[in-house]
């Protein structure tokens, strides 16, 4: 058995009969080449079969396996030859019969093989004539169609009568995919031939009429659009001559922002509608403003710009670790934030809702965590609100109409998934103008907003992108379905302690830089620190006391730039603090006080913070009857007056009570602990059943406090009273000259 060399092609099948013009590059391929020039001229053409479904590359394969080479490939002879300069030739290959290619094996620089000839079988009938017209008549009316062939191969066409001439001539022309090419050539039997290419040609003319077909739509639409551009520029002229085209070349520009602003389908439809009507009108008109306003908002709205979050944890710790102190659980509930959005990056978080007194940093925690997210910040203030349209936006019939401040808060920070800080939540209210907090609604529903429609658009814009943090200084303000939506998370009054670590990380390195001093030229000790705390601030929060520290930092910076602070560094104690902050301001609630009969301590929270108050009963000469003035709390109010036993002035107490004497559980047990503290109170008596809240008061305040819990109200008034002063209780029996009144 004759044994040749073998040429791997890639995309390429040379089928029998046909002349095929190559360009070789490769030197092995060269070598080749010129050996078979030299000796009889023929070769092997193989076809490479495409790997992991991507079509090999054009041009000899030289490194190709035995295993990647179909089994029928096509014995070729080289008709001519021609050398170029660079290295590389130019042949023309002739195709003689098909060849199935047996024992391949490698040579020094190329594959050979033996080969046995596959001659066609089929005869002539009145089948095969059938299969001939069909395909040469769909095959010239792909020539006709198909862009990629001339128009002499019909003159070529015309010539062949052989059916497996005319198969082969139609397969070599074709734009097939490289296995249908290599499945043809394989093919012995004429008639199966030009049955498969017969199907072959069927899907060709299929996609060849269609895209005709669309050809012919985008060249309608092409004349259309040439005829409406020849109007526009005539348009465009008569304007010119009436002094009317100054806002041309603003109008392509807006029209050139709306198209790279990412608009959906429907705002899209919309926005072309509107530009459309723009471009009509006359510039001096009222509604063009109002158009083009309307316009502007559209290609100002981020509809597809998004942010990628930064879900590092380790990094998000650091930023909120670095910017607040403490905030256990709601750094914690940040963080599981996090990590959901690095496991399911599609997840979509809670509203979050910061509750607490003012000053404690609900809204520069806002601003942490945009930061720990790499989010954008944005703030709208609520505080005040009472139109709905506020939220909503105004409809367009309205002069002056507007969007919302939803939308135009996603207007200034350009992006559609910002950390948007809704402040104030508490402090909306309802009028005529209709209830914002029922608008509020769909903004933080996250099953709906995706669609939110304001009502200056008109068109939905997606809000899931938005990360929602309200802020609210109470809870009892805000609609109960609106507080539903929200995850509640409760900032409490700091302890002194905590103050104290505040000033020293943050308010007080941020005054001594504001007000242009340094560690080196002015100093504030800790002693100075904790009797600002005591002495000069009663608050939850340390809005006061930054305003305090930048009091004395003012003196400070006044005496350095006079030069009476001397060389050295400008100390501020305890001692001398009077001199820079002035006689203090607070003192204590319990400070001076002793045991009294009829005065008892009590707890309250108060939505900015914990406070302590003094309930007070009074025996003035009457008719025998008691008269309660005040909201009535608790029973101390006269039994600490009746049984003359005075109530120790360092014990303080909260609780609800029935009416046979049980306490009941209450709320803000942290907030009223920590102003017990504030005050000077020594002992607390709280409800037994509030024992699982003490778990979560800070243990400065715990080890400053006897926490007493206590059930009944004989237990109150064993903790609460002293001994009494006189052996009898008082006669409140009814008697004309006397009267005992009781007030808070």
């Amino acid at each position: 058995m004759d044994r040749l060399p073998i040429l791997p092609l890639g995309q390429l099948v040379v089928y029998p009969h046909v002349v095929l013009p190559m360009a070789l590059a490769d030197p092995n391929a060269v070598q080749l080449i010129d050996e078979v020039v030299q000796g009889n001229k023929r070769l092997l053409l193989g076809v490479v079969k495409p790997l992991s479904g991507t079509e090999p590359p054009e041009g000899a394969i030289m490194q190709a396996r035995p295993e990647e080479l179909y089994e029928v490939g096509t014995l070729g002879s080289v008709v001519r030859m021609l050398k170029l300069g660079d290295g590389s030739v130019r042949v023309m290959v002739q195709g003689l019969e098909r060849a199935r290619l047996v024992e391949i094996s490698p040579a020094e620089h190329w594959l050979v093989a033996g080969y046995e000839t596959l001659v066609s079988t089929t005869t002539e009938d009145a089948r095969t004539e059938a299969l001939k017209r069909t395909v040469h008549a769909q095959f010239s009316r792909v020539i006709d169609i198909a862009p990629y062939l001339g128009e002499e191969l019909h003159e070529v066409l015309s010539g062949i009568t052989d059916g497996s001439k005319l198969a082969d001539f139609a397969a070599a022309n074709l734009d097939l995919a490289l296995p249908a090419k290599a499945e043809l050539l394989a093919i012995d039997d004429v008639n199966r031939r030009l049955e498969r290419l017969a199907e072959l040609l069927g899907q060709e003319l299929q996609v060849l009429e269609v895209g005709t077909q669309i050809q012919e739509k985008v060249k309608s639409r092409l004349d259309a659009n040439q005829r409406e551009y020849v109007l526009r520029e005539q348009l465009r002229v008569i304007r010119q001559e009436l002094g009317e085209d100054e806002g041309e070349d603003e109008l392509d520009e807006l029209a050139r922002r709306l198209d790279e602003a990412g608009l959906h389908t429907e705002a899209k439809k919309v926005a072309d509608r509107e530009l459309k009507r723009l471009r009509q009108m006359s510039p001096q008109s009222a509604e063009y403003h109002v158009a083009r306003t309307y316009l502007e908002v559209f290609a100002t709205l981020p509809w597809g710009r998004t942010s990628e979050d930064r879900l590092d944890l380790k990094t998000a710790r650091e930023i909120l670790d670095r910017d607040h102190y403490d905030l256990k659980t709601v750094k914690e509930r940040i963080l599981e934030y996090l990590a959901v959005r690095t496991l399911n990056p599609q997840a979509r978080g809670s509203i979050l809702c910061f509750v607490g007194p003012p000053g404690v940093g609900k809204t520069s925690l806002g601003q942490s965590i945009s930061e720990a997210l790499g989010r954008r910040f944005t703030r709208v203030s609520l505080g005040g609100v009472r139109d709905e349209a506020e939220v909503r936006g105004h409809r367009r019939t309205y002069v002056g109409a507007l969007p919302g401040r939803i939308i135009h808060a996603l207007q200034r920070c350009e992006t559609r998934n910002p950390l948007l800080m809704l402040d104030e939540v508490d402090k909306m209210g309802a009028d005529v103008r209709g209830d914002p907090t029922a608008a509020l609604l769909e903004v933080l529903d996250p099953a709906q907003n995706g669609t939110f429609v304001d009502h200056y658009l008109e068109v939905p814009f997606d809000l899931s992108g938005v990360m929602f943090i309200a802020t609210a200084n109470s809870l009892a303000p805000i609609p109960d379905p609106l507080l539903d939506r929200m995850e509640v998370l409760t900032l409490p009054g700091y302890t002194p302690g905590e103050k104290l670590a505040i000033a020293k990380r943050f308010l007080l390195p941020r005054q001594l830089k504001e007000t242009g001093l340094t560690v080196e030229r002015a100093g504030v000790a800790d002693a100075a620190l904790e009797r600002l705390i005591a002495e000069y601030t009663r608050e939850a929060g340390v809005r006061q006391l930054e305003r305090e520290i930048q009091g004395v930092l003012r003196k400070a910076a006044l005496e350095v730039v006079e030069g009476r602070a001397g060389t050295g560094a400008l100390k501020i104690t305890a001692k001398n603090l009077e001199k820079y902050a002035g006689q203090p301001k607070v003192q204590s609630e319990v400070a001076g006080r002793s045991p009294e009969v009829g005065v008892a301590t009590g707890l309250a929270w108060t939505p900015v913070g914990g406070d302590i108050m003094f309930i007070e009963a009074i025996q003035m000469p009457g008719k025998g009857q008691i008269t309660l003035t005040g909201q009535l709390g608790d029973v101390m109010k006269e039994s600490s007056l009746l049984c003359r036993r005075p109530a120790r002035h360092d014990v303080a107490m909260t609780g609800e009570l029935t009416l046979r004497g049980r306490v009941l559980p209450i709320g803000g047990l942290k907030e009223k602990l920590t102003a017990a503290v504030r005050a000077g109170v020594k002992t607390v008596l709280v409800p037994a059943r509030n024992k699982s809240d003490v778990v979560e008061v800070p243990d400065e305040v715990k080890k400053l406090l006897d926490i007493r819990p206590v059930e009944t109200i004989d237990e109150v008034l064993e903790l609460a009273l002293l001994e009494p002063r006189v052996s009898r209780p008082v006669d409140v029996r009814p008697r004309p000259p006397g009267n005992l009144e009781a007030r808070p």
